[in-house]
């Protein structure tokens, strides 16, 4: 069986909320966001339409990048763990934080975005010495987090990811943008896919949950809400370890989940959290986010 990446979970998801296509006029975007596929559905308008709308997405985009994206060195979130502080950070990425952190809190420390050093040991197939020293460097609460600058415990060796959180960020500052244009019918996937009213007058937009088989398991319906689909198994960094890592490196407590909520940011973030939290504890974590809900979980 081929096994799915993250990104392919994310795109097949997206194909299937946006198929079939009506006979209404409709614009598409296709581009790529923090190194996943992604694109956007604009209900009412022509391509001719859409093109200044499309070319400040990509303003957009490119802004964002330069605050979250681990795959540029000169990124707000890279020369935090290349030096360990970052001064004047954005707004962005210290509302993102501070969302870290409640989640930190709701999952009693299992989401935690220093988790980075120990996922670089096991996928470059690090020692065991190796991969020990990179999960004495883990420890979100030791992350100081200011207005005038963050600043990492351990220089050199603490660091940072922010992808099972950040392209929610990113979904979310697009589909604000879109809002500000006076767009009201809009489906946006920058990695995880929020719908903005209704695909037509009578047809709210529908998203295929996508199972570990690769196959729809689950159909739902969204309107004015994100969802976001977390799978575990879909890259793996040594033997059945796979790339969404508990602060301990433990296996997770499930195949996939998906949640949706009003926000995207917090949909990635919850459907990450939920992979390392087990069933046991899973009422107690959502009893937080009122908002949110599970919808699958394999």
């Amino acid at each position: 069986m081929t096994r799915l990446t993250r990104r392919r979970f994310l795109t097949i998801s997206a194909a299937c909320a946006a198929a079939p296509a009506l006979a209404d006029t409709s614009a598409q975007w296709r581009g790529i966001a923090l190194g996943a596929p992604a694109s956007l559905r604009l209900e009412g308008l022509s391509e001719t339409e859409a093109a200044p709308i499309f070319a400040a997405v990509e303003r957009e985009l490119d802004r964002l990048e330069e605050i979250f994206s681990l795959y540029r060195t000169t990124s707000q979130i890279s020369r935090l763990n290349q030096t360990g502080v970052l001064t004047t950070p954005a707004p962005e990425m210290l509302n993102l934080l501070s969302l870290c952190t409640a989640l930190h809190d709701a999952s009693g420390g299992a989401f935690d975005p220093t988790v980075q050093p120990l996922w670089l040991a096991l996928a470059t197939g690090a020692t065991r010495s190796e991969v020990d020293r990179a999960r004495e460097s883990i420890g979100w609460g030791q992350v100081s987090i200011g207005t005038d600058a963050i600043r990492l415990p351990r220089p050199g060796l603490s660091a940072i990811t922010l992808n099972g959180i950040a392209q929610g960020a990113v979904t979310d500052r697009i589909a604000d943008l879109l809002r500000s244009y006076g767009l009201r019918d809009v489906l946006v996937d920058m990695g995880e896919i929020t719908a903005l009213g209704r695909r037509g007058a009578d047809a709210p937009w529908r998203v295929g949950l996508v199972g570990p088989d690769g196959t729809v398991a689950k159909r739902i319906r969204l309107q004015d809400r994100a969802v976001a689909t977390s799978a575990p198994g879909g890259t793996l960094l040594q033997g059945d370890q796979g790339h969404i890592l508990s602060p301990q490196g433990n296996n997770t407590a499930c195949q996939a989940v998906s949640v949706s909520a009003p926000l995207a940011a917090l949909a990635d973030g919850l459907s990450t959290a939920l992979c390392l939290t087990p069933e046991t504890e899973l009422t107690r974590v959502m009893s937080r986010f009122p908002e949110a809900r599970v919808e699958m979980r394999i």
